[in-house]
């Protein structure tokens, strides 16, 4: 079943804005494309050749790092806090029951 309309209608009638643009905007994914370019350099730049091990080694190293950029990693773009902490502000603020 699409849901689109109900969805829709649900954000319209709590005032939501919609978490991503119109189709073509050329800033749709920004957010993410940001995260992924500072893992490169953060962490891939920094390691030696080859990269990793293995799958298990890449998978570890990227993990290890969102941890880090969640909860350790200050953000100019929040204030200078840990997303994690603006994301639990954000949670107790928000009134709006809506399933996922």
């Amino acid at each position: 079943m699409y849901c689109g309309n109900a969805y829709g209608q649900l954000r319209h009638d709590h005032q939501a804005v919609r978490s991503q643009s119109w189709r073509g905007d050329c800033y749709d994914n920004a957010q993410a494309e940001s995260l992924w370019s500072r893992l490169k350099t953060e962490v891939l730049e920094l390691r030696e050749r080859p990269v990793f091990a293995d799958l298990a080694d890449a998978q570890a190293s990227v993990a290890t790092y969102f941890d880090y950029y969640n909860y350790e990693r200050l953000h100019s773009s929040i204030g200078y806090q840990l997303p994690y902490h603006t994301h639990q502000q954000l949670l107790q603020l928000n009134a709006l029951n809506c399933p996922a």
